[in-house]
């Protein structure tokens, strides 16, 4: 992979809004998670998004922390390679995004192999892993570990059942959304062909 040299123009405005993007508060937090969730004895990196890149970007360690959401003997990702060939780095951050998609992550949540490798889009790496965190949270199988209140619970669905009887109810009522009929009459009011009458 050749090494990019320094944007200009619209490419640099375009790059430094998304580098806006980056939370280091969120770095921090997601570090710790996944340092807890991992339960190995992974490096912490040190503070930063190049060194936060450079942590992730071999894709052991996201490896790692898929399977850690799944209950053992059940690892959707058998062999964790620490290679330290381009091409294989980038398989394993493949095989992390479609097992966090298998998982439940959704698929607009989902960073794309060069936002991390190339550190083109940190922030979207972080909102892949806050979505992880979320799912992992709202499925509370036992396999998560860290504090729940790191992530967001998800709205799970709650589904209505409602009778015939009470269907049929429904048709009859006129829905505020479409006006009132409360107080309405016609007094007062005349034919329309009617003429105007002058006094």
């Amino acid at each position: 992979m050749a090494n990019r040299g320094p944007s200009y123009g619209l490419s640099r405005e375009v790059q430094e809004k998304i580098e806006q993007k980056y939370d280091a508060d969120l770095e921090n937090k997601l570090v710790d998670w996944i340092m807890l969730q991992c339960a190995e004895d992974i490096e912490h990196p040190p503070p930063g998004r190049a060194h936060f890149q450079q942590w992730l970007m071999d894709g052991t360690v996201l490896c790692k922390l898929i399977n850690s959401l799944y209950p053992p003997g059940q690892e959707p990702i058998a062999k964790i390679s620490g290679s330290k060939m381009a091409f294989k780095q980038m398989e394993q951050i493949s095989q992390f995004l479609k097992a966090a998609e298998a998982y439940g992550v959704r698929t607009t949540d989902i960073f794309q192999t060069v936002d991390l490798w190339e550190g083109k889009d940190m922030a979207a790496v972080q909102r892949t892993l806050m979505a992880l965190g979320s799912v992992a949270v709202t499925k509370d199988d036992g396999c998560y570990r860290g504090e729940p209140s790191w992530f967001h619970r998800k709205a799970q669905q709650n589904r209505r059942g409602f009778s015939e009887e009470q269907l049929r109810q429904g048709q009859n009522v006129i829905g505020l959304q479409m006006g009132s009929n409360k107080g309405a009459s016609q007094a007062g009011m005349t034919g329309y062909g009617m003429p105007r009458q002058i006094l």
